[in-house]
């Protein structure tokens, strides 16, 4: 899912609101020049309620800030890495602030805090810094809760779609279907050219069972692309190889449909096959994702392509895995890698 920052005015008008909240006993104290606080308190001056109101601004502002934004910056860590790096952040943005507090009322007020009142300050943003983590948690679900909103709204337009293009391809599949199984019994006695018919046939139905499916399982992704390899292999023969090192426990997460295909068909597409250089697709799991690598060996000669796969493939896996495919081109190696375990 894509992030959306939670917008300045909302910040700013809660840091605005807590501020004025935290400073309101004191002004009031100093406008009615009444002593609404017992003497153990520092004298109520307009200097010092503009230096208490500042700095705890600059507080609500940094806190809503980190825990709204600037924290899912590194979203992609771990967990406790994520725990442990919010925990330390917000610490020393609350020590910063308050030790800034100190001095600069020493500094303006002329007068040095004593240190019940310090533990009062501690207190305070202690207090302050709670309510403003809730606050940002709740700013943050409502962001997320919208996008999810939109984003399901986006699927159910896009299946929409999709039934629209089934009815009107309604009757294709049927007369493929036919023309597959009249071919199959003019060739029956020619073994290879049979099993060719009936892996082309699997793909198709394929195709038509999973065009109202957004995820299917690696398992049948699996099986598909082992159609595909039999018909690519049909025409290149020991000119294409490729090797798929995924263990078995994987087999039940995961992925849009016709996507091992897609990458394993951008690569034959776009690269010379030839005796003197093979191609040879690696298909492996690494650390979350699913890669698709291959050596670059780009083709001499036109490639008619819409140059939309990868892009159709990119925005399937951010609807539904809520992460963009990553492509590198480093070092020869051409690699596309999707998140696989969420």
């Amino acid at each position: 899912m894509r992030f959306i920052p939670v917008k300045q005015p909302v910040i700013l008008s809660v840091a605005i609101l807590v501020t004025l909240l935290a400073i309101f006993r004191r002004a009031m104290s100093l406008f009615f020049g009444t002593s609404i606080l017992n003497s153990s308190f520092t004298p109520i001056t307009n200097e010092d309620i503009l230096v208490r109101g500042f700095f705890t601004f600059l507080f609500s502002w940094l806190v809503l800030q980190f825990n709204t934004n600037w924290k899912y910056k590194y979203y992609n860590l771990s967990i406790s890495i994520r725990t442990i790096l919010t925990i330390v952040i917000n610490f020393i943005i609350a020590v910063i602030v308050i030790q800034l507090l100190f001095v600069a009322y020493s500094y303006i007020i002329e007068m040095a805090l004593p240190q019940g009142e310090k533990n009062r300050f501690y207190f305070g943003y202690t207090v302050v810094f709670i309510i403003l983590f809730f606050v940002a948690g709740f700013l943050r679900y409502q962001i997320v809760n919208q996008q999810q909103v939109i984003e399901n709204e986006k699927l159910k337009q896009k299946n929409l779609e999709n039934e629209l293009v089934a009815l009107k391809n309604q009757i294709k599949p049927h007369f493929l279907f036919n023309s597959l199984n009249s071919l199959n019994s003019l060739i029956r006695e020619n073994k290879k050219a049979t099993m060719f018919v009936n892996k082309l046939s699997f793909m198709y139905r394929y195709i038509l069972q999973s065009s109202d499916r957004n995820l299917v399982t690696l398992k049948e992704e699996l099986k598909f692309l082992d159609s595909y390899i039999f018909l690519i292999r049909t025409r290149y023969r020991n000119r294409f190889e490729i090797e798929i090192d995924l263990d078995r426990d994987l087999y039940d997460e995961k992925v849009p449909p016709l996507a091992l295909q897609l990458l394993v068909e951008n690569a034959v597409k776009h690269n010379e096959i030839s005796e003197s250089n093979p191609l040879t697709i690696k298909v492996y799991f690494d650390n979350d994702y699913l890669c698709v690598e291959n050596k670059i060996r780009l083709r001499a000669t036109f490639v008619d392509s819409t140059g939309n796969g990868l892009s159709n493939l990119n925005k399937r896996c951010l609807l539904l895995k809520e992460r963009k495919i990553e492509v590198s081109d480093t070092d020869g190696i051409f690699k596309v890698k999707f998140l696989l375990k969420e």
